[in-house]
């Protein structure tokens, strides 16, 4: 037999993995299948070491459409660049993989993950990570796993494995947890507002559910999997030289240079004494051999400033900018600074600095998603924008990167849990984050800027949202949780933990270590201290915008809303949707649903309102017992026509006219004559009778019309004549 498999039960469900089967010329290949959605997954490294200096992991995740069958929609019917889904899928994986490849190794490595069946319930993202921890567990590719990755919903306040999309879309929260066989590496998550303990619970939870997941791959890789090649990690040259220039950097006040505030003028200062230093060791940078050494002592010295740092963090509570471990940077907020915006806010922490506008439209703007799941359009946007100039550099500018559309993923679900329903507030929302300073935490800040955007809108969101940034420095069994880190602190620090939510709760997390893990209990502290920061960023945006605008922007395009009869829809369309391009015509779009409900969305609000008026009088019913002020508008031998409203007229009989008897019509009303006629029947055709209502009781009622299909030839008598 071809292949081997492993099975093991996750969430009452069998998962299993197959190797040797599929793809066996590369290093490592599996199959994971969980119901029907099935992954390849494959490993490969090259053999010739890279020269760059950092590990050139990449982590493919490609949808095929052929794995639901649908064909794609693109142009030219093929699969084209990944779509956001599978980029945040990508960057799920590599997040846990990328902490367990042995330091010093630089040979390029390839993860590809290809979705070859879906059946749109198990979801392909949390089964893409077991796949690739199993291809690189029995691979020769070192790397120290296995992890293993499980989802965790709550429905009716139990905690699920690998919740199903129905049990999904029933569930308060969506928890991705990887993890090793000891420690937690990675976490996202979206939350309707649930609490830190909560999500402390839920984390322990999916850590003690994927431990039968990774028995089943080492079971693998004690059965199956092959030898590790050796990896030439090259000698630090460097090491040697860390305590001599540690103590002249000590001396040459590498202390208070690293305390300076703000990041040109540190980086400034730590570059001077620096350069002092290596000017010692390499008086002509000119000299034979100078450039080398000069790489050399760089290397040297950027380490003992990275320990310098993390021992004044660890051993005085002191970080790179003055602050203690708890602070957050200030804060300063300006509302509305673009007037023509809809909604527009600035939010600036320290160095970093987002933009946020907020752009109201209709279900036409609503954004088409083109994927392997059931849904099928978006109407909430969140784009995060990361030009160079934040960061004060010169890059290439192209489309957006992973980063870019993993933070925006992340200050989406942070914000989706507090947005109104369709029905409440029936806009398409486009949130857009202009980083325009970046020292750190700029997803969080794009939260922030976000949700004040929305406010000065004028949207009705259920509550204000904030996130911070957590980080961790931890060497041995001492640690220190920082709150709202510096980018400097994000790259030697040991995590980065973003925490975002209403004073109530988490709406969304994200976590990634860079250490082999951390405990509950670490998690539970820098949980709680996030919330501290948060609700102190929460208590600086409520001093500008305490909750929205009672009124919507007033650049903002009105929405009314009605119902109609759907047997009426005909009439507002109107043959060949001649009447609905005249109803845009007055200066609105419309948009009808087949259950009736009509949108009129119009920039002027005087012409929505006519809009408005003009549909209610098409698809108007009348109703036995309503009275209107209606016109005569035709005479006839047996009564006068009367128009109650816009498309409709009664019949008021002559005998319903007058206490006495009148001879013709026209001794009593003449056309263009008003008066205050009820209706006092309908029938089967939709044919009205009228009553003066003040004669009503004081004359014989008229017989009423009897149903179309019940009349021949006779008509019957007619009512007596009064004498």
């Amino acid at each position: 037999m071809i292949g081997k498999t492993y099975t093991t039960m996750l969430g009452g469900r069998e998962l299993s993995i197959e190797t040797g089967r599929l793809a066996k010329l590369v290093s490592g290949s599996v199959t994971v299948r969980y119901g029907d959605t099935i992954l390849l997954v494959t490993a490969q490294a090259r053999e010739e070491k890279s020269p760059l200096d950092f590990l050139p992991l990449t982590v493919e995740f490609e949808e095929r459409h052929y794995a639901v069958g649908k064909i794609p929609g693109s142009f030219h019917r093929r699969e084209g660049r990944p779509g956001e889904k599978a980029i945040l899928s990508a960057r799920i994986t590599d997040r846990q993989l990328r902490p367990l490849f042995p330091k010093g190794y630089r040979h390029e490595t390839q993860v590809i993950i290809t979705v070859i069946s879906a059946d749109q319930q198990n979801a392909p993202d949390v089964l893409g990570p077991i796949g690739a921890s199993a291809a690189l567990s029995i691979s020769d590719i070192p790397w120290v796993g296995p992890t293993a990755c499980v989802r965790v919903g709550q429905v009716d306040g139990q905690f699920i494995v690998n919740p199903t999309s129905d049990q999904l879309s029933r569930s308060r929260m969506d928890l991705v947890v990887a993890g090793t066989r000891d420690a937690v590496m990675m976490v996202e998550a979206g939350a309707q507002t649930v609490s830190e303990e909560d999500l402390v619970s839920a984390i322990e939870f999916a850590h003690a559910e994927m431990q039968g997941v990774i028995d089943l791959i080492e079971r693998m890789r004690a059965e199956i999997g092959q030898e590790k090649f050796n990896f030439l990690a090259e000698g630090d040259l460097t090491q040697d030289l860390v305590p001599e220039l540690a103590e002249k950097a000590r001396a040459g006040g590498i202390r208070d240079a690293l305390l300076t505030t703000k990041k040109k003028e540190r980086s400034v200062r730590t570059k001077a004494v620096r350069d002092a230093i290596i000017a010692e060791y390499v008086p002509d940078p000119n000299a034979e051999g100078a450039g080398a050494r000069i790489m050399a002592l760089k290397d040297a010295y950027a380490k003992v400033e990275k320990q310098e740092l993390r021992r004044l963090i660890l051993e005085e509570d002191l970080r790179a900018d003055g602050r203690n471990g708890r602070a957050v940077r200030p804060i300063w907020i300006e509302a509305r600074p673009l007037p023509r915006a809809h909604g527009s806010a600035i939010f600036t922490r320290g160095e970093t600095q987002v933009l946020g506008v907020a752009t109201l439209g209709t279900e036409r703007d609503e954004i088409l998603v083109d994927d392997l799941t059931t849904e099928d359009n978006d109407k909430f946007m969140l784009h995060y924008n990361f030009p160079p100039y934040s960061t004060g550099e010169v890059k290439r500018m192209g489309g957006q990167s992973r980063r870019e559309i993993g933070h925006g993923h992340l200050a989406k679900r942070a914000i989706r849990a507090v947005l109104p329903s369709f029905e409440e507030f029936p806009y398409v929302i486009r949130l857009v984050g202009e980083v325009l300073e970046s020292n750190g935490s700029s997803s969080m800040a794009t939260v922030c800027a976000g949700v004040l955007a929305l406010m000065d809108a004028g949207v009705p969101i259920k509550a204000p949202v904030a996130g911070v940034a957590m980080g961790l420095v931890m060497e041995g069994d001492r640690y220190r949780v920082l709150t709202d880190i510096l980018g400097l602190e994000d790259a030697l620090g040991d995590m980065d933990f973003k925490v975002c939510g209403t004073a109530e709760g988490v709406t969304a997390l994200q976590m990634d270590i860079k250490v082999g893990g951390i405990t509950p209990q670490v998690m539970r502290e820098a949980l709680a201290q996030a919330r501290e920061g948060r609700l102190h960023i929460l208590g600086k945006m409520a001093e500008v915008l305490s909750g929205p605008r009672p009124e919507l922007s007033p650049t903002a395009p009105r929405i009314i809303s009605l119902k109609i009869n759907p047997e009426l829809i005909g009439k507002v369309i109107g043959p060949g949707g001649k009447q609905v391009r005249e109803l845009e015509a007055m200066g609105a779009q419309v948009t009808i649903e087949e259950d009736g409900t009509i949108r009129v969305f119009s920039a002027d609000g005087a012409a929505a309102e006519a809009v408005r008026a003009r549909i209610a009088g098409l698809t108007k019913e009348a109703k036995v017992g309503e009275e209107y002020e209606g016109t005569v508008v035709k005479t006839a031998p047996f009564g006068a026509f009367v128009n109650l409203y816009a498309g409709q007229d009664g019949m008021l009989h002559i005998s319903q006219i007058s206490e006495e008897r009148l001879n013709a019509v026209e001794d009593a009303l003449n056309v263009g004559d008003k008066l205050r006629v009820k209706i006092v029947g309908i029938d089967d055709r939709g044919k009205i009778d009228l009553i003066r209502p003040e004669l009503e009781g004081k004359i014989a009622p008229r017989e009423p019309r009897a149903p179309r299909g019940d009349r021949g030839g006779d008509r019957g008598p007619r009512p007596p004549r009064r004498d």
